[in-house]
């Protein structure tokens, strides 16, 4: 059996002013940090073989607030950033919208249809670089428990790969809060979702109870 958990980062200061990040980065928040000790706390009974994580800081630092005293490696990979949506980065989404309509209304509403503004990333993009990283880690023929730190997009088409589910229906519910918790169980190339966008520890605390 072999057992994916992964997670968005916790809550940012720019998540806080509606600025896009993409490759940029900013602090957590202090509920940022609370939130990634909670979901620490509530997966603290499950000893994860590896985490991987986006190098971008935010995504670092939520890693090893989950990781706490554990004695388990953080790997970064740069294939699990956010998607690069060039000069839009940095900027409130407010500006963006009113500057550029057409193509942030197709980021929002048609993501298969957006195209990669000013040195960015198309949907398409993340998701060959996403395709590459899980065809890696599904590769392995062992039981592991793997823990992924990364972020909205990134988490989604990583969830998408499991749903059968088109870039085209990408932002369909459930909402990826910050560390809203997904985790995927597979065995015998059969996979499960057990939970997607889960924010039990947050709302509720206590301990995570899933898998093996």
């Amino acid at each position: 059996m072999f057992e994916l958990y992964a997670t968005r980062h916790g809550q940012t200061e720019w998540n806080i002013e509606g600025r896009m990040q993409g490759h940029l980065d900013s602090p957590l928040t202090q509920l940022g940090v609370r939130q990634a000790t909670r979901l620490g706390e509530a997966l603290s009974h499950i000893n994860f073989d590896v985490i991987y994580a986006s190098p971008s800081a935010r995504a670092v630092n939520t890693a090893e607030l989950i990781r706490g005293n554990k004695e388990v490696a953080i790997k970064l990979d740069e294939r699990l950033r956010e998607i690069r949506v060039g000069s839009w980065e940095g900027k409130l989404k407010s500006e963006i919208e009113e500057t550029f309509p057409e193509a942030y209304q197709t980021y929002r509403q048609a993501p298969h249809l957006y195209k990669a503004v000013n040195g960015g990333e198309t949907f398409f993009h993340v998701a060959e670089r996403v395709g590459s990283f899980l065809n890696e880690l599904l590769s392995a023929d062992e039981e592991r428990r793997v823990l992924v730190v990364t972020h909205t997009v990134t988490l989604k088409l990583i969830m998408s790969r499991f749903e059968e589910r088109s870039i085209e229906r990408l932002w369909d519910p459930p909402f990826i809060h910050p560390t809203s918790l997904c985790h995927v169980v597979m065995k015998d190339d059969i996979y499960r979702i057990e939970r997607y966008g889960d924010m039990s520890h947050v709302e509720h605390g206590g301990s995570y109870i899933g898998g093996r």
